[in-house]
């Protein structure tokens, strides 16, 4: 159950910041040129992807944001001279891969930390308005989609029309004005900015030129094209031919294509994998509710009558769809949660949980709907035939046997071979039970009141939970899938708890009783202000002490030291909280130990600086 209808696009997107440079928190003890960000996926920049503030909340003019070394996984921008000292506020905002966009914010220090003016900008900091509108808008665009697709799919699958064609209309207009409300507000859901962003001509010409932007105009040119379908359509052939199918399914196709190129299945892993899986996964929902929807419009029409055969049709598409959901979902359940963990440390995972059940829900209705369109599944032969100028329906003896009234109280024989098709299936007015394209009504030709009724209330049901379905799809869909949330709280973790590091120096001065190990922790481990302890142990491996003991660390692929520890004899061990280190990389770590006013040693050790 877990794995059937997950979202139309589960994924593990939204970029996660993997690392900072200069990292959160650090003091520096000269001014960066730089400010550089590295994220778990590729990343598009904004032009105000970077604001810098001073320690009295002044903004730094900085240069214009671009990808480090060409990554498309980093952000990085340059800082002018003369920042002076204080502690430095940085709050970014970058689009993901997947379309959706990621802030934060963190601070460092040049030369030491001092107070700040400048506020920490929120991790998820958004204008409501904006927010709240593109989120409806997205709403709209899927319920229109399933619409569109679901009832022209039950219009020349099933055979009925009538009245779907309105549903067709609403669901193609749905589809237009969302997808124009998308492009508009496209620009201020990326900065967090107001509404009156959203006619920028500069905003909206950089829309237009992003990825997201050229899907959503891709799909206004598909529904223009899907105009010309109906004009061409034969809609009055017994069945619909290629020129109806062909590019209708291409349609289809492709419109399901804007929703993956745009959301979580277009960034990733296995990217070409996801892609296939969450179209598969748009089409089957679309046919299932939108087919839903199509035929709760055609019951609650009975001037319209619907054919048996047209309700039947439709529960094997449905379940064919299922099928389809269940195998997508078990993929992209995977893909976007990464581990059975998330299913309740994240807000994905919770919000799957509530789809799940709103699914379990589903099904239950549609179970119930089943059992009605085997009812109507069931042969019922039967004639009509004149009996006193009155026709009368009269059941059929048993299998091909009819018998016939020729008067009241009157019955006659079985009728001569072959009669029995002339009759087999006509309704009390003459018809024979086809519905106005040809398809075949099946037994019985039409709904009677009673089970048009019972059908109606099974759909209606399931229609209503579907549109929960889709509320709660929408939302996942713009919710930091499980994997990713991980990589994101493994990386802050790692950032505000470096895990330190313990070296262990052997020494020998060459005389006797002169040699020993020494055991240096440094804590955290990483750019800024560092602890340093050292610990002296004798031949006897007991505590032993010694009349000097120095520590300096070089970082020679930078030319950056040495730089003195200065650490201090505290009676037993030997500690600083003075060390600052600049720069992260591979440090070589001097110990030298005097054991007597003229023997010493000094030996290197390679430590780790993130």
């Amino acid at each position: 159950m877990l794995v059937l209808f997950t979202g139309v696009s589960g994924a593990s997107a939204h970029a996660a910041l993997t690392g900072t440079d200069p990292q959160d928190g650090s003091v520096l003890k000269s001014e960066p040129r730089r400010v550089t960000l590295t994220f778990s996926e590729s990343i598009g920049l904004l032009d105000d992807s970077f604001r810098v503030l001073t320690p009295e909340n002044r903004r730094v003019h900085t240069g214009a944001p671009s990808h480090a070394d060409d990554r498309s996984d980093t952000a990085s921008v340059t800082l002018p001279r003369g920042l002076g000292t204080g502690t430095f506020t940085v709050a970014w905002r970058v689009v993901s891969a997947d379309s959706h966009p990621v802030s934060g914010a963190f601070t460092f220090s040049i030369g030491k930390p001092s107070a700040t003016t400048a506020p920490l900008p929120s991790a998820a900091a958004s204008n409501p308005a904006s927010t709240g509108l593109y989120d409806i808008a997205r709403y709209a665009a899927y319920s229109g989609l399933a619409l569109l697709i679901g009832a022209a799919t039950f219009v020349l699958g099933c055979g009925h029309r009538g009245s779907v064609r309105r549903l067709l209309l609403t669901g193609w207009w749905t589809l237009l004005g969302s997808t124009l409300a998308l492009l508009l507000l496209r620009g201020p859901y990326e900065r967090g900015t107001g509404l009156g962003d959203a006619l920028d001509p500069s905003i909206l010409s950089d829309t237009l030129t992003s990825r997201p932007g050229i899907v959503l105009v891709a799909r206004l040119a598909l529904l223009a094209a899907a105009v010309l379908v109906p004009l061409r359509a034969p809609l009055r052939d017994r069945a619909p031919g290629p020129a109806v199918l062909v590019p209708g399914g291409v349609l289809a196709l492709g419109l399901a294509v804007t929703w993956a190129a745009a959301e979580h299945a277009s960034a990733g892993i296995q990217v070409p994998v996801a892609m296939v899986s969450s179209v598969l996964h748009l089409l089957a929902m679309a046919v299932w509710l939108g087919g839903l929807a199509a035929l709760l419009s055609a019951l609650h029409r009975p001037a319209e009558p619907v054919a048996p055969a047209v309700v039947t049709r439709f529960s094997r598409l449905a379940l064919v769809s299922v099928a389809v959901l269940a195998a997508t979902g078990v993929y992209q359940s995977w893909r976007g949660l990464g581990s059975w963990d998330a299913l309740t440390s994240t807000s994905y995972g919770r919000l799957l949980l509530v789809k799940v059940a709103a699914v379990a829900l589903l099904l239950a209705g549609a179970a119930f709907s089943r059992r009605w369109t085997a009812r109507l599944a069931t042969p019922r032969a039967a004639v009509t035939v004149p009996a006193g100028r009155v026709p009368v329906t009269v059941p059929a003896g048993g299998p091909g046997e009819t018998r016939e009234a020729t008067g009241p109280g009157e019955e006659r024989g079985p009728e001569p071979e072959g009669t029995e098709d002339r009759h087999e299936g006509r309704t009390e007015d003459g018809h024979d039970g086809r519905t106005e394209d040809g398809h075949d009504g099946g037994a019985g030709g039409t709904i009677d009141a009673g089970q048009r009724q019972g059908l109606r209330r099974s759909v209606l049901a399931e229609v209503t939970v579907g549109i929960l379905v889709l509320m709660i799809t929408t939302m996942l869909t713009g919710t930091q899938p499980g994997r990713a949330a991980e990589e994101t709280a493994a990386a802050t973790a790692a950032a505000d708890h470096p895990a330190s590091s313990t070296t262990t120096v052997p020494f020998d001065v060459g005389t006797p009783g002169g040699h020993g190990k020494v055991q240096v922790e440094l804590s955290p481990g990483r750019v800024g202000e560092n602890s340093v302890q050292a610990v002296i142990f004798g031949p006897d491996g007991g505590l032993a002490t010694v009349p000097e003991l120095r520590i300096t660390f070089t970082l020679e692929s930078q030319q950056v030291g040495p730089i003195d520890a200065e650490i201090t004899d505290r009676g037993g061990y030997w500690t600083s909280d003075t060390l600052t280190l600049p720069l992260p990389g591979t440090w070589t770590m001097k110990t030298t130990v005097r054991t007597t006013d003229v023997d010493q040693v000094t030996v290197e050790r390679k430590v780790r600086v993130s």
